[in-house]
């Protein structure tokens, strides 16, 4: 055969084949229709597909195990095909070894996303596992819960009401830094998690400075859900006692508009409900003051916002801390978490619009706080109570290892130990809110705002120079580095806002106090709140000294300067009646540097300045 012939006839032979198939095509079924039955056989039935399974390695294994990430993975999508249009997952973020965040949405009627939330004014309720992630019991309980609330076996009606967010792991790359013997103070599961990120990062520090990229996605997932209420679920360390999980409810300290008064409603309806669940709540953080004594009491206050509870309370939110017992078995301490998300979610199926009017109201008192006193931190009065703590027989001996008491207790006999609870709250921090709000100078103004705009804080660029204008600034009288911790270098200053007239450039930020987030502004830009920016160190270079005048050169300005100005000599001189500056000649010659006009004014300039009126045209 020719080979034009030859080509003819494979064209042919394809064309033929082409035919074949497109009439195949035409008649196959069309994607999800039945196929057609075979002639003369009955037609078989396609069986469908089984319903995924949403059991956990905790469950199977009689929580004797907990899955890896893997598992949350898996179960994450299947939970939005076990329920459809009432379950969704969804990423919020990817940690630095490139794992991604996962998070499930639920609700009775589709308000799974934060627009149709919002649209529907749907209070949010979001938990989180993980965040320490060798303290694990949030993950698996959390899972259980879920399936529960969404089978309606859990607090019929809630997810009419609410709509939930979990995240089953904060802290995903420690989560996967998996080994047995993590946590040797904890019983089970055989393997878990590390506290840390793969940065090393404490998320549980971090929620002020916001320094890690975790975190950075967890106050976005924040600021687009809104939660009314935040639950963070932990386990404790400390000391072996009877008490199985710990419930601490913020803010517990009085809050514009009255949040403390639901979050305490709320405090005391999850420890009524958990005692009658069979469990043995507190709703305190159980750490006594000396570790190792029992005796010492225990000292019930609120902790500073980068804490999650704390920061959900300076949002204007109800903030949750859970902390099951460590030295209780996973599996009761699982089915604590189970039982507190059951009294939550009872509790709020009839009182979900409480808690969102509250947090509304807390919004529009806070926008108010201009001229007002705002307590930044609180103590405890030194007068406690008495109060009824189980625990178990000790005794204290002397330790041949350590050379100092070793504690050991006994669990085959149960106590009831009279602790002294030093629970009184009082005020240990005050400011005065500024009338109008703050100033962040320019060259600091875009990594400020970056920080700001994480925490829903609204704020400004300056559009033209104010020169000579009114503010209160900090200048530091004396300043304290302290040890390096999460990164950092912490710094502790005295000092107080005084007022000077300043040029500020264009560019300058300008961050209102008349915002519903006011009580954030406060902790971030006051210099002597404990999670400040400044405290945090973010702002260390103003305390150093970059330029320096030679001794032989002070000597010859010092020189000049007294016998240009008696009250400056008159003043040296009294200074010279204290031994100590006397005889150091370098404290001597600084006294005049610091009076020459070639002094660096900006040294221990805190660079955050108060205005009384806004500099904005």
């Amino acid at each position: 055969m020719s080979r034009p012939r030859a080509a003819l006839a494979g064209r042919v032979v394809s064309r033929g084949i082409a035919l074949i198939s497109l009439l195949a095509a035409c008649q196959a079924p069309a994607p999800g229709a039945p196929a057609a039955p075979t002639v003369g056989r009955p037609a078989r039935p396609v069986p469908a597909a089984p319903p995924p399974s949403l059991v956990t390695e905790a469950e199977r294994t009689g929580f004797q195990r907990t899955g890896r990430y893997a598992e949350v993975e898996r179960l994450c999508p299947a939970f939005e095909q076990a329920y459809p249009g009432r379950a969704r997952c969804f990423p919020f973020g990817t940690t630095p070894e490139g794992r991604p965040m996962l998070a499930i949405a639920a609700s009775a009627d589709g308000a799974l996303d934060p627009a149709a939330a919002r649209a529907k004014r749907r209070p949010v309720i979001l938990f989180q596992g993980g965040i320490h992630a060798g303290e694990i019991d949030g993950k698996d309980g959390g899972f259980w819960a879920l399936r529960e609330l969404l089978d309606g076996a859990m607090a019929p009606g809630a997810l009419a009401a609410v709509t939930a967010v979990f995240v089953p792991v904060f802290n995903v790359d420690g989560h996967e830094r998996f080994r047995p013997n993590q946590r040797p103070n904890q019983r089970g599961p055989e393997q878990m998690g590390f506290r840390t990120t793969g940065q090393n990062l404490n998320l549980n520090r971090d929620h002020m400075k916001a320094e890690a990229p975790e975190m950075r996605a967890m106050l976005a997932l924040l600021d687009a859900w809104d939660p009314v209420v935040q639950v963070d679920l932990h386990a404790t360390d400390g000391a072996k006692f009877q008490h199985d999980v710990a419930v601490i409810v913020e803010p517990s300290a009085p809050h514009p508009g009255g949040l403390d008064a639901e979050a305490r409603g709320l405090s005391e309806a999850l420890q009524a409900r958990l005692s009658a669940l069979g469990h043995l709540p507190l709703p305190f953080y159980p750490s006594f003051r000396a570790e190792d004594d029992p005796s010492s009491g225990i000292a019930a206050r609120p902790g500073p916002p980068r804490f999650s509870q704390s920061y959900s309370a300076a949002r204007n939110r109800v903030g949750v801390l859970v902390e099951t017992h460590s030295w209780a078995t996973h599996a009761r301490r699982v089915r604590a978490v189970h039982d507190l998300l059951a009294a939550l979610f009872e509790r709020v199926a009839s009182g979900a619009g409480a808690l969102r009017a509250a947090a509304d109201r807390a919004d529009a008192a806070a926008a108010r706080l201009a001229g007002a006193p705002f307590v930044l931190e609180h103590r405890v009065a030194p007068v406690p109570r008495d109060f009824p703590f189980r625990g178990f027989a000790y005794e204290k001996r002397a330790s041949d290892v350590s050379g100092g008491t070793w504690i050991r207790y006994d669990e085959s006999r149960p106590e009831i130990w009279r602790v002294p609870l030093f629970d009184r709250l009082e005020p240990g921090l005050t400011v005065t809110a500024p009338a109008a709000g703050y100033i962040v100078p320019a060259a600091h103004a875009a990594w400020v705002a970056d920080k700001l705009r994480l925490h829903g804080v609204r704020c400004e660029l300056l559009p033209e120079a104010r020169p000579a204008f009114a503010v209160e600034a900090f200048r530091a009288d004396a300043v304290t580095f302290e040890p390096s911790f999460e990164g950092r270098t912490p710094v502790k200053l005295q000092g107080a806002f005084r007022p000077e007239r300043l040029d500020l450039p264009r560019g300058a930020l300008f961050v209102p106090i008349a915002q519903p987030r006011a009580p954030l502004v406060l902790h971030l830009l006051e210099p002597l709140a404990p999670d400040s920016l400044v405290a945090w160190g973010f702002f260390n270079a103003a305390f150093e000294r970059k330029e320096y005048m030679e001794a032989y050169v002070a000597e010859e300005e010092a020189r000049k300067m007294l016998a240009a100005d008696p009250a400056l000599r008159a003043e040296f001189e009294a200074r010279l009646r204290d031994p100590a500056f006397a005889k150091d000649s370098a404290a001597r010659l600084d006294f005049f540097y610091r009076r020459h006009p070639s002094w660096d004014e900006r040294v221990n300039l805190v660079p955050v300045f108060r205005v009384a009126t806004s500099p904005l045209p």
